[in-house]
């Protein structure tokens, strides 16, 4: 993996294995929850969060011997901050190809921060149905919440400061599944 220009690696928080067991506990606790997957359904946060409700949705597969519905959730339109990103963000394809009202709503995203990003889907998703309600799984908590949002589902904790970044690397966009945290650099260094 290839740290991003002004930062330096300074720890592997997951490879490929303890990812794979993390996915895995988090699955089991969100059947445990269900109760069994009754009414569940999955919608990842795109970029990286519908790459992991992906997976999920194959192990829970596993485990119950049939899929639960999933969904792909573009949240561009709905940021707080689009106009700082860029003059014309580039949107992608929201794609949950089942109705939401009724469904027990698992929201996935790889990272949760500020909290902002969980409120734009939360703001997509309520322009789109009414689930019976909305929980979140994230695989990674680095806390620094701007908003009162907080994950149901946790894989891992990691308290962060303002100066580090969680980069999460999936084997389907990046080659290699491994989540690392970088810390910036001196703007002289």
């Amino acid at each position: 993996m290839e740290t991003p220009k002004h930062f330096r690696l300074k720890k592997v928080l997951l490879d490929g294995d303890s990812m794979e067991r993390t996915l895995n506990r988090m699955v089991h606790e969100i059947l445990e929850r269900s109760k069994g997957g009754k009414g569940l359904a999955l919608v990842g946060v795109r970029r990286r969060g519908d790459v992991l409700a992906r997976r999920m949705v194959e192990m829970i597969a596993k485990v119950l011997g049939k899929k639960v519905p999933m969904g792909v959730l573009d949240i561009t339109l709905y940021r707080d901050d689009l106009s700082l990103l860029t003059q014309h963000p580039k949107v992608g394809r929201t794609d949950i190809p089942f109705p939401l009202e009724g469904k027990r709503l698992v929201l996935v995203d790889d990272v949760i921060f500020t909290g902002r990003t969980t409120r734009a889907a939360l703001d997509a998703v309520m322009d789109l149905g009414r689930p019976q309600n909305v929980q979140l799984a994230v695989l990674v908590d680095r806390g620094h919440r701007e908003l009162p949002i907080q994950p149901d589902y946790v894989g891992k904790v990691v308290p962060t400061s303002l100066n580090e970044n969680v980069l999460v690397f999936l084997k389907e966009m990046d080659g290699e599944d491994q989540v690392v945290l970088v810390e910036k650099e001196d703007a002289e260094g």
